[in-house]
C-alpha cells in the first residue's frame, strides 16, 4: 500500500498518522482563563523535547470546523499549563475530558476530578496524577489553517511534582508502579506494564 498524504483530506490524514505512530504518551493538559476558569484536556501528540532548557511539548490541533481548542485559548490570555501524566486507574476520568465542553466550562468541576493548587503557575495540576509538569508557554509554532491545523505548544517545565508512591527503593520512578497508558488509534490505548531491556551500544 501507498498512500499520498498530499491527495488525502486531512480527516484521513489524521487517521493514518494516529493509527501508525504508535504508542503515543498523553499530555493532559490544564490550563486556566484570565477570568479564572480551568480547562482540562487529553493531548497525544505530546513528547519531551530537551533538559537544558527543561521543556516539553504538545499539540493541539484545531476543531473540524477550523476553531482553537478551549486549551489553545487559554495559553493565550494566561501562558501557564501543568501536564498530568495519566495512570490506568485514571484513564476513564482522562478520556471524559475529551469530551466537547462549553468554553469557560471546567471539566474539573463537570467530572468530579479533584485539583491541587500548583507552587509556581496559576492552572491547578489534577491532584491524583502521579506526576505533574508546571510550565510557563516557552512559544506557539503555529502549523497550517483550518480543521486539524497545528498549535505546536513548547512549554518551559519549572517544578515537577512525583508521587511517592511511584518510586522505588532506590528513590527513582518504577514504571510498574507508574503504569501509565499511551493512545493507539481510535479508541484503543495501551498500558506500560510489558517492558524489555536492550543494552544500549558503547
Amino acid at each position: 500500500m501507498r498512500l499520498d498524504f498530499t491527495a488525502l483530506p486531512p480527516r484521513d490524514v489524521y487517521a493514518w498518522m494516529t493509527s501508525t505512530i504508535l504508542p503515543r504518551p498523553i499530555a493532559w493538559v490544564s490550563t486556566i482563563s484570565a477570568d479564572g476558569k480551568t480547562n482540562l484536556a487529553p493531548f497525544s501528540f505530546f513528547q519531551g523535547v530537551c533538559s537544558n532548557p527543561p521543556t516539553l511539548m504538545f499539540v493541539p490541533v484545531n476543531t473540524r470546523d477550523g476553531a482553537k481548542k478551549d486549551t489553545v485559548r487559554n495559553l493565550e490570555q494566561v501562558p501557564e499549563f501543568v501536564v498530568n501524566l495519566v495512570p490506568f486507574a485514571l484513564a476513564e476520568e482522562m478520556n471524559r475530558t475529551a469530551a466537547t465542553l462549553p468554553y469557560g466550562e471546567s471539566e474539573f468541576d463537570q467530572f468530579g476530578i479533584a485539583a491541587a493548587p500548583s507552587e509556581k503557575v496559576r492552572p491547578p495540576r489534577v491532584a491524583a496524577a502521579p506526576v505533574a509538569f508546571e510550565c510557563t508557554l516557552d512559544r506557539f509554532v503555529h502549523i497550517g489553517e483550518g480543521p486539524l491545523a497545528a498549535h505546536v505548544t513548547f512549554g518551559r517545565i519549572h517544578v515537577v511534582h512525583v508521587s511517592d508512591a511511584v518510586l522505588g527503593p532506590d528513590g527513582r520512578v518504577d514504571p510498574a508502579k507508574l503504569d501509565l497508558v499511551g493512545r493507539l488509534g481510535g479508541e484503543l490505548f495501551v498500558r506500560t506494564t510489558e517492558r524489555f531491556a536492550l543494552k544500549r551500544p558503547g
